[in-house]
């Protein structure tokens, strides 16, 4: 009697933590968004929302997903983790045994997006983040998860090189980043690429995130550095370049990461974004020739403009580019909803083998290495703000204007 029991509980439990997607009939893909709609990464996750939601609503205009001759329409179904990783792992869940969704678009932080991979890597549901860039993502290893956007290790570097090789080159730099998993990651790969550059780095410090930022620049004023570079999220960098005109220090070269073009850094800058120089691995203006919804970078822009009056930065289009690599995966392995679980693990071994032409550029997934699961099929750019606008100004082949160096101050 107690061993029947056992076995009737086990069978409980695992009909509790185990989803069921057979017995759901339906004709449209579930497609679990978890990204912050609330919280202190909100303007960030904002912006992932606005490029998920553009691919359905681009998908669903061509009547869906078209599959052995007939379209099936996709549906978001959105977890918000509140910028906590708690959170995320609890959106993740519920997505999965709720809502029981085919497969994920992921969160807009690093921190979040490694909260929510181990939950959807035991329940076999693969996802796609367009924003997240922690190498400790893709050091993980895990079978479910992919990344649009290359990590900061992959492309933190191209800006340092394009600054190292200006005249007069940089000799000294100062280092700063906040404390959580991307904005370190991006600190150590700009710190990584100012030694192999020949840059002596005077001061290297990792803050805690929020943290007022002009003592430390206040320092950094008295060793004069020529390079100040910073890794952090979208308000942090803007608090930045307030507190350099603040202490009225100007460096020959600011350099951030994310965020620079992102337009809320323009809108809320003015002037004083200019010069600033940044990472990125899209713009509207690059050229690129796209297999499915949007021919090029050029339209991909215009549409989120038309949709959001917002111009499109690189997170917004890597995000979009997420659902496109969903879609052609699908198509490949001629996949219907609802997904079971022998088809999930197709489609993640579609989006193994994927490599797409997008607007977006390239969509291709490393499947061994460092960079597991993250796209490796992009150019890392150097971007600058000039007159108000975000300019590539390296590597040289596509540059579109010469870097603007040494930075001058705003009030001149």
């Amino acid at each position: 009697m107690k061993g029947r029991t056992k076995v009737l509980a086990l069978l409980l439990v695992l009909a509790m933590s185990v989803p069921v997607w057979a017995d759901e009939a339906r004709d449209f893909f579930k497609v679990g968004v978890i990204t912050s709609l609330s919280g202190s990464l909100a303007t960030g996750g904002n912006v992932t929302k606005r490029g998920y939601d553009l691919w359905a609503d681009a998908v669903n205009a061509a009547g869906g997903i078209e599959i052995q001759g007939k379209k099936y329409p996709v549906k978001l179904f959105y977890g918000d983790d509140q910028s906590e990783p708690a959170q995320g792992a609890s959106a993740a869940e519920r997505l999965a045994t709720q809502e029981k969704v085919d497969f994920v678009l992921g969160p807009y932080a690093s921190g979040l997006t490694l909260a929510a991979a181990p939950v959807l890597e035991k329940f076999k549901i693969p996802m796609i983040t367009g924003s997240a860039e922690s190498p400790m993502i893709w050091k993980e290893k895990f079978r479910y998860t992919f990344g649009t956007i290359p990590p900061v290790n992959y492309t933190g570097s191209a800006p340092i090189n394009t600054i190292a090789n200006l005249n007069p080159k940089p000799k000294t730099a100062l280092i700063l980043g906040s404390n959580d998993t991307f904005s370190k990651a991006t600190a150590e790969a700009f710190q990584d690429a100012a030694v192999k550059a020949g840059i002596k780095v005077l001061k290297f410090n990792i803050v805690p995130s929020g943290q007022d930022l002009i003592p430390y620049l206040s320092a950094a004023k008295a060793m004069q550095p020529d390079l100040i570079a910073f890794g952090g999220h979208d308000e942090e960098l803007i608090k930045l370049v307030k507190a350099l005109n603040q202490i009225n220090y100007t460096p020959k070269a600011l350099l951030m990461h994310y965020g620079v073009t992102e337009p809320a850094f323009i809108e809320a800058l003015g002037k004083n974004a200019d010069q600033v120089f940044g990472a990125s691995v899209w713009t509207e203006t690059i050229k690129t020739k796209g297999e499915v919804l949007w021919p090029d970078a050029k339209s991909y822009a215009d549409a989120a403009m038309k949709a959001y009056n917002v111009p499109a930065d690189y997170t917004q289009a890597g995000s979009s580019a997420a659902g496109i690599a969903f879609q052609m995966a699908l198509i490949k392995i001629n996949a219907v909803p609802p997904l079971d679980e022998k088809k999930r693990d197709e489609l993640v071994v579609a989006l193994e083998n994927l490599k797409v032409q997008s607007f977006y550029g390239q969509i291709s997934f490393a499947t061994e290495g460092q960079f597991y699961h993250a796209n490796v099929g992009l150019t890392p750019l150097t971007i600058q703000i000039q007159s108000g606008k975000v300019v590539v100004v390296g590597p040289d082949n596509l540059a579109e204007s010469k870097p603007i160096y040494p930075m001058k101050a705003a009030k001149k």
